[in-house]
């Protein structure tokens, strides 16, 4: 815990001096009971989206990394640190999605990124059918989060937490994964579409 506190101290540090990072929507977040598990679903842009993210809420995020980053000496204990477990990207990581459940029905927070990989031209991408089941299967708060600005040298990158979606009515129609998916990428697209701040 101490190791992430101090990580998130660093990185609030060097994004605000280099970023200007701005958070606006966290009202949405603290509306939720501490003891409640949060799915943050986020847009996904560059490699440094977990650390802000992480750096623009006080809840301590665990995240999921690539299996192959836990193999690289150092790197792998580091992250493990951090709260990050192990997913097997381009299969279904049954594993992986055990994890994430217990995580958010012990009350804690995750942030994933939907589309799976980068976009590298910055447009919304289709989400995978993973947040969906998860959103269905667990009783956590699914909020949507958008990442705007980029990351220019001295240029505004904003984080915009959006309200929490309201999943009562698919899960009572027995509403699909991909249906859940769907609905929750809309949400970040609506986010991504609001006025940024200067």
């Amino acid at each position: 815990m101490m190791l992430y506190k101090l990580g998130r101290l660093i990185v609030f540090i060097v994004f605000k001096l280099l970023y200007r990072f701005k958070v606006t929507g966290h009202e949405n977040l603290d509306r939720i009971p501490e003891n409640q598990g949060v799915l943050l679903c986020s847009n996904h842009i560059s490699n440094f989206d977990p650390p802000l993210v992480g750096v623009a809420t006080t809840r301590t995020l665990s995240f999921m990394a690539k299996s192959e980053l836990f193999e690289v000496p150092v790197l792998g204990a580091l992250i493990k640190r951090l709260n990050a477990f192990p997913v097997k990207r381009g299969s279904s990581d049954r594993q992986a999605l055990k994890t994430a459940i217990e995580i958010l029905n012990n009350g804690k927070t995750l942030i994933m990124f939907p589309e799976g990989h980068r976009s590298k031209n910055g447009q919304l991408k289709e989400g995978l059918a993973g947040v969906g089941f998860l959103a269905l299967r667990t009783e956590a708060a699914i909020v949507p989060v958008a990442i705007k600005g980029g990351y220019h040298l001295f240029r505004p990158t904003q984080v915009i937490f959006g309200q929490p979606i309201d999943f009562t009515e698919l899960k009572a129609n027995k509403g699909k994964p991909q249906e859940a998916t769907a609905i929750i990428m809309s949400h970040i697209g609506q986010l991504l579409e609001e006025k940024s701040v200067s």
